[in-house]
């Protein structure tokens, strides 16, 4: 891809953020069903509030919710470059030289991303300052989201 495309502004990667939240919070719901259904197989049904899963349990679970949650941007992001959010306000990420982020980019982006929106957003915000108007995370994977044209 030869053609200079704009850097995305943090209002076009607000909405598309919104825009996958309510997808997230799908695959949270799948998520939480496929856990009370494995927690209904090992324990069966009969008083199944009062069986509380271990320590151990519940950290696995979480990390598993986090991973499926990641592995949504994961997958998005090294299939087209894009979320269904940044699908429908015309982003996309990529290399700076037009191709697809790497696996490790994607790995890297998704956990650096989340840091950046559990620190009060810091790491988006960064993108507010010239002249590259890039996010921590875009800076620090050496990857770039980019407005795309509108198709005719």
């Amino acid at each position: 891809m030869t053609e200079q495309l704009p850097t995305a502004n943090l209002l076009r990667r607000i909405a598309a953020l919104v825009y996958d939240a309510f997808l997230l919070f799908a695959i949270t719901l799948a998520y939480g069903a496929l856990l009370l259904v494995l927690k209904i197989l090992f324990n069966g049904v009969d008083n199944l509030e009062d069986i509380q899963p271990s320590l151990f349990i519940q950290w696995l679970s979480f990390f598993g919710w986090l991973g499926a949650l990641g592995g949504y941007y994961f997958i998005c992001w090294r299939k087209q470059g894009q979320t269904m959010g940044m699908k429908a306000w015309r982003l996309r990420l990529q290399q700076a030289d037009g191709s697809l982020a790497t696996p490790q980019q994607c790995l890297y982006r998704s956990l650096l991303g989340t840091l950046s929106l559990a620190f009060a957003g810091i790491g988006f915000l960064w993108c507010l300052l010239p002249p590259a108007r890039e996010c921590l995370h875009d800076r620090y994977t050496a990857t770039q989201v980019v407005l795309l044209a509108k198709e005719k």
